[in-house]
């Protein structure tokens, strides 16, 4: 009969001749090209981006405090691209309704930007908190 798996240390599958140890961590040694990704458009994503930081008023936002602005409103024909787009306060934002900041009497901080493509493996998050992940993520 074949050895338990540690689980102590890895999760084990279990087949008929017996379990397989499944690792929690595979290293690729050699590696030619590490492939680049920009991160998702999204909320979180352009809240990182602006540093949690209303783009109108420079105040630091908690998440729940703030939104996504279109700097040109969609319903004024303004794209969903990361360039249109920045972290407001809910407040501002609700102010500013479908107005082009200027007519709202607002002034951007700083002028919105894609991010630049990243290593594939600099977009991962450890989201299960898995112990032997922080060594290589952290």
């Amino acid at each position: 009969m074949a050895p338990a798996a540690d689980s102590t240390q890895d999760e084990a599958v279990q087949t008929v001749q017996g379990p397989i140890r499944v690792p929690t961590v595979i290293v690729a040694v050699n590696f030619a090209r590490v492939p680049k990704k920009r991160p998702r458009l999204n909320a979180r994503s352009i809240r990182e981006r602006d540093g949690n930081r209303c783009q109108y008023t420079g105040k630091v936002l908690k998440p729940d405090e703030g939104n996504v602005d279109h700097v040109v409103p969609r319903s004024r024909g303004g794209p969903n691209v990361w360039d249109n787009c920045v972290w407001a306060s809910k407040h501002i934002n609700s102010l500013k309704g479908n107005r082009l900041p200027h007519e709202a009497g607002l002034r951007l901080l700083k002028i919105p930007k894609a991010p630049k493509e990243l290593p594939v493996s600099a977009l991962i998050r450890n989201a299960h908190d898995i112990e032997d992940w922080r060594l290589f993520l952290d």
